[in-house]
């Protein structure tokens, strides 16, 4: 299938993603605090080689050039997030005036190129400060939360009407607090449960917070999902698929739409109830205006008896011999459609928007030029997969790539490269590849 803009109607919005940390750099300039990553990048052998997110791709000081060069591309929607730190140093209290005013010059730009901001409001780097008097372990922390976002929208709020909450909580929960991968580094079973309960509760909170300040903003959240097949037909091998996807897919988006947690397929996972409080319960539920689903990859499950709490065992693409991305992830674009159709199911789910969706390959430069023809199919298959779901009456919206730039990721490194334009880490320069050059033809197509 050969798809155009055209298909999908001129109101689907069409976009690009990024995050603070790894883009921004300029880690402690003009009064930036230190975020858990600023901290856990120091860590030996945290991250592949010891990279660090300390310059990355520079964007606070190549901004300019960089919202050109996305102009230019006939990109039109740009998700970012804030850098909580850069305009709170220390996660409460005293403003950053400097940090205000980078997102002010970030935002007007935008718009006066025709771009439109889309602000994520926490992309995993908690103030370090917070993170000193427990983070996300900390009840506390949905206050904190609350605070930081009624700044967000004081200041920007007159510019900015399209909002996401959080950013995958499901991972940054479990590996920054259960696993210890990624910052800050936390692990064991409870300290995930109560991050993800106070993240829960901030997920609504914060929504609640934006709408009382800006009642015609639309306001979404974001989750990262994976479809879920079993590695057999075995019951066991079924049941531990069944696992799986209550804590890759359900987790968070249940609580949110008022079905409560969905701790019945996890026997580990009642041991939440110790952090609910009353009006707890009611107070995870929010109608938002849209729902943000990030989707790479499947999963395949069987039953593993060595496996704690899940008893379940993630059967690696490698080791079913399927084409592969940098990440290790199976090239399986069908992924995005299934998930769709399975939160559509929800009852009273709301409009969906993919804000990420994208591949990591091993690009190469040559001549001057980055012929990724891997990751430009792999966005033509998933974007087929979204007109094949909005096509089956699925109320999509809009398709952002994750991403615009190479960047830091995370764990990896500056290894896995998933941007549409290529960045020379050492000289900063920048490169569009093949699949930025079809994406920008892709979104003239229909004006």
């Amino acid at each position: 299938m050969l798809l155009t803009k055209e298909a999908f109607g001129e109101d689907f919005i069409w976009g690009v993603s990024t995050a603070a940390y790894q883009i921004e750099g300029a880690h402690n300039q003009d009064g930036k605090g230190p975020s858990i990553w600023d901290v856990f990048v120091q860590k030996k052998n945290r991250i592949f080689q010891n990279h660090h997110g300390e310059i990355a791709c520079d964007f606070y000081n190549n901004y300019l050039d960089d919202l050109y060069l996305m102009r230019s591309l006939n990109i039109g929607h740009y998700r970012f997030s804030i850098s909580w730190s850069r305009i709170l140093p220390n996660g409460i209290g005293h403003v950053n005036q400097a940090g205000i005013d980078f997102y002010n010059r970030l935002i007007d730009l935008s718009l006066e190129l025709g771009i439109t901001p889309w602000i994520t409001l926490y992309h995993w780097d908690l103030p370090h400060a917070l993170e000193v008097k427990g983070g996300w372990v900390n009840r506390d922390s949905k206050d904190w939360f609350r605070e930081y976002v009624s700044v967000c929208v004081k200041y920007f709020g007159d510019r900015v009407n399209n909002w996401m909450v959080l950013n995958e909580p499901t991972v940054f929960t479990a590996a920054g607090y259960f696993f210890g991968v990624h910052a800050p580094g936390r692990k064991g079973v409870d300290n995930f449960l109560a991050a993800a309960h106070h993240a829960a509760l901030s997920q609504a909170s914060g929504a609640r917070v934006i709408k009382s300040l800006q009642r015609d903003s639309r306001v979404g959240t974001t989750f990262s999902c994976s479809h879920v097949e079993p590695f057999s037909l075995r019951e066991k091998d079924v049941i531990a698929a069944r696992k799986a996807d209550t804590l890759l897919n359900r987790f968070f988006i249940e609580p949110l739409l008022g079905l409560g947690y969905p701790t019945g397929e996890i026997k580990v996972l009642n041991r939440i109830e110790k952090y609910i409080k009353q009006q707890d319960e009611k107070d995870l539920a929010f109608d938002m205006d849209f729902i943000g689903i990030q989707n790479y990859t499947r999963e395949v499950i069987r039953y593993s008896m060595f496996v704690p709490f899940l008893q379940a065992k993630i059967v690696s693409a490698k080791e079913r011999n399927v084409e592969l991305t940098a990440m290790n992830w199976e090239v399986y674009p069908e992924s995005i459609y299934h998930m769709l159709k399975k939160y559509s199911e929800y009852a009273n789910i709301p409009p969906l928007i993919i804000t990420e969706n994208g591949a990591a390959f091993a690009d190469e430069v040559e001549n001057d030029e980055v012929d990724d023809l891997k990751r430009l199919k792999y966005l033509q298959g998933a974007i087929e997969q979204v007109f094949r779901a909005k096509h089956d009456g699925v109320n999509v919206l809009g398709y952002f790539v994750w991403t615009f730039l190479d960047n830091f990721e995370w764990a990896e490194g500056y290894h896995p490269r998933f941007g549409l334009v290529h960045v020379d880490f050492k000289t900063q320069r920048r490169i569009v590849k093949s699949s930025g050059r079809w994406y920008a033809q892709f979104l003239q197509e229909y004006k």
